[in-house]
């Protein structure tokens, strides 16, 4: 068993009574090594001045999440099958709306990786989309959500 872990942390400013529901909803994410990231809510679900556009949201997060698992596995298994990966740009874009229970959720996401390969031994088409199906098959993340996560390969 492997356990993850982030320091999440917010602090009420001294004028914001809180209460009303004015206040600011930005905090942080602080992971392994030190590295901190500045978070708040979405502007999508809580209005600005309450949230900060330019910070990282939950939601935001999810998305990259799944995107960044897919790539490192689809990177490993590319490597594995001997193909020389030169860049990799995924455009993904994750979907919030009424689920089935109807509550708001991420009902789906949609990973839009652009693979660039070097050297003479390059994909095929049907080779390149197995190679993301089994990269999605193997995401830890996406065997951990419940959330349709799909993938359109862009050629």
């Amino acid at each position: 068993m492997s356990e993850f872990g982030a320091v999440i942390s917010w602090q009420r400013g001294s004028d914001e009574p809180f209460v009303d529901q004015r206040y600011s909803r930005a905090h942080s994410w602080e992971f392994d090594g030190g590295v901190r990231v500045p978070a708040s809510s979405s502007p999508h679900v809580v209005p600005l001045p309450y949230s900060v556009a330019e910070h990282v949201d939950p939601e935001e997060a999810f998305v990259a999440s799944l995107s960044s698992c897919h790539m490192l596995t689809f990177l490993w298994l590319a490597a594995r099958a001997g193909y020389r990966v030169e860049s990799y740009r995924d455009q993904a874009v994750g979907v919030m709306e009424a689920d089935e229970r109807g509550r708001q959720s991420i009902t789906r996401v949609t990973l839009r990786p652009r693979v660039v390969f070097g050297g003479d031994r390059q994909p095929t088409l049907v080779e390149l989309e197995r190679l993301h199906h089994q990269a999605h098959e193997e995401c830890f993340i996406a065997n951990s959500v419940r959330t349709l996560v799909t993938t359109e390969v862009v050629a």
